[in-house]
């Protein structure tokens, strides 16, 4: 999803602060061109600043994502000024901290524009110019809140709830018409933005996250991933996010009860002094001297980094882990049954009985296959590449070939069969090389399991005993 020159053109709404100001700096580092989207004028100047340190071009345009007039708008403006867009990120929110009978129609209905409506619109504006070149992603910043409603939130909650249900509709149809173009989903923790310094509220004390709470540069980061890997529907950011959501499914009523009684208390605090007025209907970032930057009050309580995400973008990668595990359990225990039955002359007289050497070979193989087969997109990131599908079905292809060969010369290991899977290795090597060298797509991946192979297909001649 990048332009002949690999610089991309990135369009944030909410990009004044938090996670869309962290997002923002994120695609910058990459050296792309970001159009701000935002109402408040000092916060949008502070934050294309950033991202010009950062490296990126940016483009700043007042806009309110409630109205679709106005940011149909701006689409056309980042399109004219940056070129086409290809990846449209939805953050602009609002919310009103306060019992449901304390929120005012108005109250209500404005924080669902904003928050619901704005998605809409942007989504809207995003497609509008996406799915006549077949190409484009649109990430949605979700909430572990657009699956569990929590007191004193009922407009944010029902918003996000309602881009939930909307995110999923559009998604199928897409997928229902073949489109190329892509949206899926970020499902966030509590964040640690200046959102919460700046909401209506009607709370005794200063509105807070539920803890634990993140810095906004974790959300980033996972916009930034689902962005280059937008064929998931949704991820989900922080234990906190996937607990809620499996509890959620497991024990609701039991749930319900939980926040009835924890609720209130653990979004307020006395910590922090409430600052007016609100952002509800006006900036709160507009003013010279105004501009907040991406972190809100909370810096000395929020959490810098999340192995729940590193996990939630590898799957593909941990899943060949544990198989690989498992085979190297299954290897060790084959090891130990054949110890005291080994046939005269057999690979396994001559290891004096014990795991030889070159099943650790196999299972290292393995691993290395069930990687590039499960996961090629996180090998070919590790690698410093960026592949494209054909990337990715060559590092299947490879994947496939070495897990093959793990299976041949592990389970049944001898000379003849160690001396033969050296001779393939070398092959394979010489065959990844020229991969490499044909398509500079999948050089990183090709290089790197050439030299893999030869490395195997040297210790494949030691074993076998073979000169």
């Amino acid at each position: 999803m990048t332009t002949r020159d690999g610089r991309r053109v990135v369009v944030i709404t909410g990009a004044s602060a938090g996670i869309g100001r962290a997002t923002a700096r994120r695609f910058a580092a990459r050296g792309d061109a970001v159009a701000l989207i935002a109402r408040g004028a000092d916060g949008l100047e502070g934050a294309a600043r950033e991202v010009r340190r950062a490296g990126g071009e940016a483009l700043t345009i007042a806009a309110d994502t409630a109205d679709h007039d106005q940011i149909d708008a701006a689409a056309e403006r980042a399109e004219a000024e940056l070129g086409p867009i290809d990846v449209w990120v939805n953050v602009a929110f609002s919310s009103v901290f306060a019992p449901f009978t304390e929120i005012t129609p108005d109250e209500f209905r404005r924080a669902t524009e904003v928050t619901y409506l704005g998605f809409v619109n942007g989504t809207r504006a995003a497609l509008r110019r996406m799915l006549p070149r077949d190409h484009g992603v649109v990430v949605q910043v979700g909430s572990a809140l657009a699956y569990r409603g929590i007191p004193l939130q009922s407009a944010y909650c029902g918003a996000k709830h309602a881009i939930q249900g909307f995110n999923e509709s559009l998604r199928c149809e897409l997928l229902h018409d073949k489109s190329s173009v892509r949206v899926t989903m970020v499902q966030m923790p509590a964040v640690n933005t200046p959102q919460f310094d700046w909401v209506l509220s009607r709370l005794p004390g200063h509105p807070q996250p539920v803890p634990p709470i993140y810095q906004p540069e974790i959300p980033a980061d996972a916009i930034l991933y689902a962005a280059d890997h937008p064929r998931r529907r949704e991820y989900w950011v922080g234990v906190s996010t996937a607990a809620t959501l499996l509890a959620n499914a497991v024990i609701p009523g039991l749930l319900d009860r939980y926040l009835g009684w924890t609720g209130y208390g653990s979004q307020q605090t006395t910590e922090v002094t409430h600052r007016d007025p609100p952002n509800l209907w006006r900036p709160a970032d507009d003013e010279p001297g105004t501009d907040e930057g991406a972190h809100g009050s909370f810096d000395h309580k929020a959490i810098t980094r999340s192995p729940q995400l590193w996990a939630s973008q590898h799957h593909g990668l941990l899943a060949a882990s544990a198989l690989t595990a498992g085979l190297g359990a299954l290897a060790w225990a084959r090891g130990r049954e054949t110890a005291g039955t080994t046939r005269p002359g057999s690979f396994e007289e001559r290891s004096g009985g014990r795991l030889p050497p070159v099943r650790a070979v196999e299972v290292a193989r393995a691993a290395w296959g069930l990687a590039l087969l499960l996961a090629p997109s996180q090998v070919l990131r590790v690698l410093g590449g960026r592949g494209d599908h054909m990337a990715k079905a060559v590092a299947r292809l490879l994947g496939a070939r070495q897990l093959g060969q793990a299976a041949w010369s592990g389970l049944r290991p001898s000379q003849a069969v160690l001396a033969g899977g050296a001779v393939i290795d070398l092959v394979h090597a010489g065959t990844a090389l020229a991969l490499g060298a044909a398509d500079h797509r999948w050089r990183h991946v090709a290089l790197s399991d050439a030299g893999v192979a030869l490395a195997w297909s040297l210790a494949g001649l030691r074993d076998s005993g073979k000169p």
